[in-house]
């Protein structure tokens, strides 16, 4: 397809959270999740290396073109294959991206290596695909390559993640709000112990992910508030289970008063379950410690229900449909937002009410599509 330098004008306004995570205000579009599934599943494997099934398919908006064989070349630099999230994300643009809706995905899996994601941009330049979008594994350092795309006169998406760049280098940001699900986690937990003391620990996702940016400075925004708080230690588990299980075995060498274990996804959880059951401590709703977790995957959703997991944030991982709504509007030489946050919910264990979170049933469950 014949590339074309697009001028569109911005209708909306970066704000100050999407620079730590993937959200914003003003006139930024808005979904809940898709329902679909009714699978259930047993314990979760460690990192999931492959995309779950198509029942995470989607009503993506079809190029124009689609069935003429002209198809619109779309490169997707992806983080990796870290968590049950990212291979539902994955998949979701497979789905959505396809032939048969007009286009031609070209798809590289970054495995957690920000050197290897930027020259995979580097090649979708070379290959002088149509657009690009890009799940940025890092915030900083995207300057450059930025610059390098839009020199190509190709239109970059920031989706999933934020980046510390010029906003002038990139089309539009897509993604969920990082800052407000912390947020979330944090009055729940103290709509929770209402006034209780708290000795926490907290394992962080990746190093540099804006969401692991965004979690942590919703949370501690809240806890900071809280004086009968207190974060006893915060570590890396990457996002994965072998490192959640990694980091909870040493704290649990660490520490022997904590309360509340807040794992920056659903994986990390599953890794710190794995480490308090070796070491006979109790969770969940009848046990001592109090589980929140991040992502709400079928599975986390499933420990919810059960009770293991008190408070699961969503992070919706089905965003290509917005990507493609994008890039139509791009192609028709349409206005398009400048951000677009797609809506997250919380749910919490039966037995709890929230004004937060909506209560874990059989029926949530199987109204979920990822």
């Amino acid at each position: 397809m014949k590339k074309k330098l697009l001028s569109v004008i911005l209708s909306a306004t970066m704000v100050a959270a999407l620079v730590t995570g993937c959200g914003g205000g003003g006139s930024d579009t808005q979904t809940s999740a898709p329902a679909a599934d009714n699978t259930t599943t047993d314990a979760p494997a460690a990192d999931t290396t492959s995309a779950p099934a198509a029942d995470t398919t989607t009503d993506a908006p079809a190029a124009d073109n689609a069935g003429s064989g002209d198809l619109i070349k779309v490169g997707f630099a992806q983080v990796g294959h870290e968590s049950d999230w990212r291979a539902a994300n994955t998949q979701n643009y497979q789905d959505a991206f396809s032939e048969a809706n007009g286009y031609e995905l070209s798809f590289v899996d970054a495995d957690n290596d920000n050197a290897v994601q930027l020259e995979a941009v580097r090649g979708f330049i070379q290959q002088e695909v149509d657009y690009i979008c890009i799940a940025p594994i890092e915030t900083a350092g995207w300057d450059t390559v930025l610059q390098e795309a839009q020199d190509a006169g190709i239109p970059v998406l920031i989706v999933d993640r934020s980046v510390d760049a010029d906003a002038s280098l990139y089309e539009t940001q897509i993604g969920c709000d990082m800052v407000l699900e912390g947020e979330t986690a944090g009055n729940w937990l103290a709509e929770y112990l209402d006034g209780a003391d708290a000795k926490i620990l907290v394992i962080e996702g990746s190093v540099g992910a804006s969401a692991t940016l965004g979690r942590t400075e919703g949370f501690n925004n809240i806890a900071s508030a809280h004086s009968e708080w207190e974060i006893l230690d915060s570590q890396s588990g990457d996002f994965t289970q072998a490192g959640g299980q990694e980091v909870m075995e040493s704290f649990i060498k660490s520490y022997s008063d904590f309360n509340v274990v807040v794992c920056q996804n659903d994986n990390e959880a599953y890794g710190a379950m794995d480490a308090m059951d070796a070491a006979g401590i109790t969770y969940g709703v009848d046990g001592d410690v109090i589980i929140i977790s991040f992502d709400a995957t079928h599975d986390g959703l499933q420990y919810t229900l059960d009770g293991k997991i008190n408070c699961n944030v969503e992070c919706n991982p089905l965003q290509a449909e917005f990507a493609a709504e994008v890039i139509q509007k791009l192609e028709a030489g349409s206005a398009i937002d400048a951000v677009t946050v797609v809506k997250d919910e919380a749910f919490v264990a039966p037995g709890i009410d929230s004004q937060y979170a909506v209560t874990m049933s059989q029926e949530v469950l199987d109204g979920r599509a990822y």
